[in-house]
């Protein structure tokens, strides 16, 4: 039947197995396999056509750009930490001089975030990783639950393929002594049967040449 697989090993029963030339001929197979096997160009047809550059995004495609052409990384801009005064031409200017005090007040503003940001994590960022440890904790713990569960669930179906082919080679064991049991006994049998029909063809021979030697004796007299 199509998709049945007929299994001719039991691993946990047979022998043999580290006998001198065993591995050398199953790599020798291998190795033949090999050297016949050919792929071929559609053998990935099945498969859809892949899409490279699916999760490509802008600032990726300009990197790979850079990196293909050679060129160096640009360096990280500092201009948005200084606070320039105006230009030498617009000393005077009301409005010049108001765009570098907002940005000095921009400025002001990201280095209060800092500073709470800062104080945010003194206060909260170690209770914080303590919890974050504690459910990384229970998490490492589940997974190791899980993975015992499968290893004893892998060790309990290994002691039962184990124990159904050591009954299965018993089995194949005691037939094949019935086997060569009944051969023997047969072969026993068609040597009788040849030895009678032999001395059956003798007695027979023996009573030709007897009845041929009372038909002479009655004719001589």
């Amino acid at each position: 039947m199509a998709g049945e697989v007929v299994v001719d090993a039991l691993p946990y029963f047979d022998q043999g197995y580290d006998d001198p030339g065993v591995k050398e001929a199953a790599i020798a197979l291998v190795e033949e396999e090999t050297r016949r096997y050919r792929p071929t160009k559609n053998y990935l047809d099945y498969l859809p056509n892949p899409i490279y550059h699916a999760f490509e995004t802008e600032i990726m495609k300009s990197e790979m750009e850079r990196v293909q052409a050679r060129l160096p990384m640009d360096m990280m801009s500092m201009k948005r930490y200084e606070l320039p005064t105006p230009p030498a031409g617009k000393m005077t200017d009301v409005s010049a001089w108001q765009d570098c005090v907002d940005n000095s007040q921009a400025q002001l503003e990201h280095q209060s975030l800092r500073i709470l940001n800062l104080e945010l994590m003194a206060e909260y960022g170690g209770p914080a990783w303590r919890s974050y440890n504690s459910v990384l904790s229970s998490m490492i713990e589940q997974a190791q639950k899980h993975l015992q569960e499968l290893r004893k669930k892998i060790q309990e179906i290994n002691w039962q393929r184990k124990t159904e082919q050591t009954q299965s080679g018993e089995k194949l064991r005691d037939l094949e002594t019935t086997w060569v049991g009944l051969v023997s006994k047969n072969y026993e049998i068609e040597r009788a049967c040849a030895e009678i029909e032999k001395e059956i063809a003798e007695e027979g021979q023996k009573n030709a040449r007897r009845g041929k030697k009372r038909s002479y004796e009655d004719n001589d007299s």
